[in-house]
């Protein structure tokens, strides 16, 4: 059933729309005590649900804000919380309350210059307003921008007390939540009935104030195992592993990154697929950071996994990257894309994936003896065949 990209859509009545209310199995700590980051391998139960996936598929979750911050909002409104709002954002057809849409509906991050507007029409106090003018002057643009940047919706309504405003015009100004999407980090052969997930928790401080990453938290931090509902659904992707199990697959994955080929090692084993597999990992050091190191030695014994390179960026004095070992193996990996291997990356679109993407033309050019463009044009006809394929974000 999974060997075709498409699965029936009348599979499940659990859609974007309507999605399912899981329940976490498992939350736990991948790195090691000393890290500096915080990875966690969540197991998410689909039992009942009727949802199938793929591997290189990705599971939407619905994240909920922090309750501590919701209350903050409703208390600096003066509001009790129960008011009914119909955001403009939402187009709902029946008004819902203030708790409810600040909770699960709205995001509090990421406010935009409009408030400021709203704010400078509203705020009463001098000094509050000089502010205001300050931020809003055309010359200010970078200021503004700057501004903006360290605050979120509660610090507005902290900083600006003396502007007031009705709970349904706050909320006007306030975007839609959006659901987050995770590479999912199993394989349906071996988990049908459930969804791992590879997610580091983002934690920061911006205007003296603790945030973190409003999905990671919530599943870190909000979600207790096994009670709270997780509202998800099926995003998939024409990212995956192809149907010929004879094909090698060269698999670059630094961080969370890691999560989709997990889930590709445990289907081309229980395929028994005969390709040979070449993964890339990197993070910061090896003894706390290695993900699912267990799991990889054990492929790797069982002479399953031909290769692992890993790069962990701070245990020499030289950062070293997932890059930097695909050019140290230039001459192997040509071997390998030559030999038709398939060509993935999963993670940062930022940098790495475009890092990777340079070192990857770079290899072939030299290796290949040819020019820029020409192995400009081996890349696309990569892309062309599939064989390249991205999952980044």
């Amino acid at each position: 059933m999974f060997g075709h990209m498409s699965v029936p859509a009348a599979v499940s009545a659990y859609t974007k729309d309507n999605p399912f209310p899981a329940r976490l199995k498992e939350n736990r700590l991948l790195n090691k005590p000393g890290t500096a980051k915080e990875t966690r391998h969540y197991v998410v139960d689909l039992a009942g649900s009727g949802l199938a996936y793929k591997v290189g598929d990705s599971l939407g979750v619905f994240p909920a804000n922090r309750p501590t911050e919701v209350a903050e909002i409703i208390e600096r409104l003066g509001a009790s919380g129960d008011e009914p709002v119909s955001p403009a954002t939402l187009r709902l057809t029946a008004p819902i309350s203030l708790r409810e849409a600040l909770t699960t509906k709205l995001a509090l991050s990421k406010p935009a210059h409009k408030i400021l507007e709203t704010l400078a029409t509203k705020a009463t106090d001098a000094a509050e307003k000089t502010k205001l003018a300050g931020l809003l002057a055309p010359e200010a643009k970078e200021v503004c921008a700057m501004f903006l940047e360290e605050r979120e919706f509660v610090d507005l309504l902290a900083e600006f007390p003396s502007a007031k405003f009705t709970p349904q015009e706050f909320t006007d100004h306030l975007r839609r939540l959006m659901p987050r999407l995770y590479s999912i980090a199993s394989s349906p052969k071996l988990y049908p009935a459930e969804v791992h997930l590879t997610v580091s928790t983002v934690r920061y401080t911006t205007n003296h104030r603790e945030r973190g990453g409003v999905c990671s938290t919530f599943l870190a931090d909000r979600v207790h195992v096994g009670t709270t509902p997780v509202p998800v659904f099926v995003s998939n992707s024409h990212f995956g592993v192809p149907e010929d199990g004879e094909r090698d697959l060269i698999m670059v994955g630094p961080g969370t990154g890691i999560a989709p080929f997990r889930a590709f090692l445990q289907e081309r084993v229980a395929t028994g697929a005969k390709g040979r597999h070449w993964v890339f990992f990197g993070e910061q050091h090896h003894a706390t950071d290695y993900l699912y190191e267990e799991e990889w030695a054990a492929w790797l014994a069982q002479g399953q996994l031909a290769r692992i390179d890993t790069a962990f960026s701070r245990d020499q004095l030289t950062k070293v990257y997932v890059q930097d070992r695909m050019r140290e193996n230039a001459a192997e990996l040509w071997n390998w894309i030559q030999a038709g291997a398939n060509f993935y990356v999963c993670g940062d679109a930022k940098r790495m994936a475009k890092d990777v993407d340079q070192a990857l033309h770079d290899i072939i050019a030299e290796q290949g003896r040819v020019d820029v463009a020409a192995a400009a044009d081996y890349v696309k006809q990569m892309k062309k065949d599939k064989r390249y394929q991205r999952d980044v974000y």
